[in-house]
C-alpha cells in the first residue's frame, strides 16, 4: 500500500449546497482513502485525508474541480500531523 500521508484541503468557492461532500466521500471511497469532509461555518469546505501519496494527490487534483454544480476558486493545501484523528473509511463531519 506505500507509505501514507495525511493532507487538510480548505476548498473556497460555490462548494456547499452543490453536493459537493456527498461527492467526496464517493470519490475518496473509490480511490481507498480515509478521512472525512465538512462545510465551514465560513462557505468552504475542509477535507482531512490520509492514504498513499498518488491516491491523496489523485483525490486533491478531483477537489479542484468538484462535483458538476460547484465552482472552486482556491484550494489550500497543508501537511497534517500523520496521528490526527482519522477514522476507518471516509465520511461526512459536522459542519465546524
Amino acid at each position: 500500500m506505500g507509505d501514507q500521508i495525511t493532507r487538510r484541503l480548505r476548498i473556497a468557492g460555490r462548494v456547499q449546497g452543490v453536493g459537493y461532500r456527498a461527492w467526496c466521500v464517493g470519490e475518496a471511497t473509490r480511490l481507498g482513502l480515509s478521512g472525512w469532509v465538512r462545510n465551514r461555518r465560513d462557505g468552504s469546505v475542509e477535507v482531512l485525508v490520509r492514504g498513499p501519496d498518488p491516491a491523496v494527490a489523485a483525490l486533491t487534483d478531483l477537489c479542484r474541480q468538484g462535483p458538476g454544480f460547484a465552482s472552486v476558486s482556491s484550494i489550500d493545501i497543508e501537511h497534517a500531523a500523520p496521528d490526527s484523528d482519522i477514522p476507518a473509511g471516509f465520511l461526512q463531519a459536522a459542519t465546524a
